[in-house]
């Protein structure tokens, strides 16, 4: 009997699962639902969401292929194409950061090709686009997604519904709740703009309101941008004020860490303080691997609350600007010279081994992390692309961008036609304001599903209770058919589990559940 599996979202997840599922080694009855009209672009890099300003966080060489690597899928491409992005067919590699539009053109690409390659191998796939499950429902033969096109019946469901932010219509005038709600489409005047943020989510909203009133260009080398319509203003604003640093050079694939192994992470659960002790193994870590560093910033008497303290100490003392440059002349130096800074290399191998215990510390071990560890692991990790703070210094010389630093005590009023900010000793007033923080975690109130839904909240699973390979854990009638790799519901435990490795990730471990569920759930 075929297995009937269904995956709701075409993203990176859902495209990832199918290509996992097809290893399973036995034939399929596969259907994938995209509720936008194209599947495979994702809303971060799908026309509607973003410019051909914005650019993708992530190079080739940290992609894992589909079915070909992205280099190889960008060098087939016609020159006339790649010229369109700013792109030189001559000048490609697999460090290069590209437009996000390009990359969700090789997810769809890649997706096709996927789905073609099964059907010649005898499986059975069924793109439906422009299709929105409504629900899911269990019952005795399985499960039955009632969808916005009919009912279908499956014996098991992926869930890969990706990012979720407020939809357009959540938008008010002069006021988006996040960078995907419309912002794209929507005519920016020259004025005041706020942005809450200062993440790549948040340079790419100051990008597409300045790209609708000037534009930029290298002149000498320097990129500059030259202004069409004077008053345009545009704020960065955070608590600290603090710009991320530009993509630094490292060895990819990651070499092994010496201290925060496996075993000295899984040792620290048995602790009787286990965030004091995992900080202990990333003190010795990076005291082993750039003892410089270590000694600079008085390493040896920091503990998990004071460490976040020291690592922004200098640029929370500096101009943002000033050290953007500085930073960007350093990483650009590095990069060729194929330099690694061992510290910021040592702290990107870590954060995820250091995620692996976040869920099992304690409320307020928790808060303690979230204060201090997990602001630099996310600092470090969230590096942005060169170009992006080459883009931000050229508006900062142009003269319309500054950063706002809030502090720990503001007040953000929405008013009908603008928003107002008041810090310690100031108010500022913007005409327009975008949200850019970024996706936050959800629960089991804010799944779209009303009967998974309502039975989760029956079984008391505020957030969704997961196994390992992501299958729900109850209620009975979902167990073994339901799995969960919707990156919003897992940021309560996963709190680094953003993107396209990641849904590589969560795709092998949910083929591999689905594996090793066999039959047991099939109902002729």
């Amino acid at each position: 009997m075929i297995r009937r599996i269904a995956i709701v979202g075409t993203g990176p997840t859902g495209i990832y699962s199918l290509q996992q599922l097809l290893e399973i080694g036995e034939p399929l009855a596969v259907t994938l639902f995209e509720k936008a009209g194209r599947a495979g672009h994702s809303l971060p890099y799908s026309p509607e969401n973003a410019s051909r300003s914005m650019l993708a966080n992530i190079a080739s060489i940290e992609i894992p292929p589909v079915v070909t690597p992205y280099l190889d899928w960008l060098e087939d491409q016609p020159p006339q194409k790649l010229a369109a992005y700013g792109l030189d067919p001559d000048d490609l590699d697999d460090r290069q950061f590209t437009p996000r539009l390009l990359l969700g053109d090789y997810f769809r690409d890649q997706l096709l090709s996927l789905i073609e390659t099964a059907r010649t191998e005898g499986h059975r796939i069924a793109l439906c686009e422009g299709t929105e499950v409504l629900d899911i429902i269990p019952d005795a033969n399985g499960l039955r997604l009632r969808t916005s096109t009919g009912e279908m019946r499956f014996d098991q469901a992926i869930l890969a519904t990706g990012h979720d932010f407020p939809d357009d219509e959540d938008a008010e005038p002069g006021y988006f709740p996040s960078p995907w709600s419309g912002l794209i489409t929507a005519e920016i005047p020259a004025t005041s703009v706020g942005i809450m943020g200062t993440s790549l989510s948040s340079i790419d909203a100051a990008m597409a309101v300045a790209v609708q009133h000037g534009r930029f260009r290298r002149k000498g080398g320097e990129l500059r941008f030259d202004v069409a319509h004077p008053g345009l203003r545009i704020t960065l604003m955070s608590r600290s004020g603090i710009l991320p640093e530009a993509d630094f050079y490292c060895p990819i694939p990651y070499e092994p860490l010496a201290v925060l192994t496996d075993a000295a992470v899984v040792a620290c659960a048995t602790h009787p303080h286990p965030l004091d002790a995992i900080f202990d193994l990333i003190r010795a870590e990076l005291m082993g691997a750039d003892p410089a560093y270590a000694l600079r910033i008085g390493l040896g008497g920091l503990d998990a609350d004071s460490f976040a303290t020291a690592y922004f100490a200098d640029r929370q003392a500096a101009d943002p600007f000033r050290w953007a440059r500085e930073n960007l002349e350093e990483a650009e130096r590095n990069k060729a010279g194929r330099i690694t800074v061992p510290w910021r290399y040592a702290l990107l191998r870590m954060h995820e081994k250091v995620e692996t215990v976040v869920a099992d510390l304690s409320d307020a071990d928790r808060d303690r992390f979230d204060a201090g560890l997990k602001k630099v692991f996310v600092d470090n990790y969230a590096a942005v692309p060169s170009e992006s703070i080459r883009r931000l210094l050229a508006l900062r010389d142009a003269r319309i961008l500054s950063v706002l630093p809030l502090g720990e005590d503001y007040d953000l009023t929405r008013e009908e036609t603008r928003t107002v900010v008041k810090t310690e000793g100031a108010t500022h007033v913007f005409d327009i304001f975008i949200d850019a923080r970024g996706q936050k975690p959800l629960g089991t109130g804010d799944l779209a599903f009303p009967s998974l839904r309502d039975a989760l909240l029956r079984a008391g699973q505020d957030v969704p209770e997961l196994a390992g390979d992501y299958s729900l854990t109850g209620p009975k009638d979902f167990e073994g058919r339901v799995w969960l790799g919707s990156i919003p519901y897992l940021m309560h435990d996963r709190p680094f589990v953003q993107g396209i490795t990641a849904c590589a990730d969560l795709a092998a471990a949910m083929a591999g559940g689905i594996a090793a569920a066999g039959d047991q759930h099939l109902v002729s």
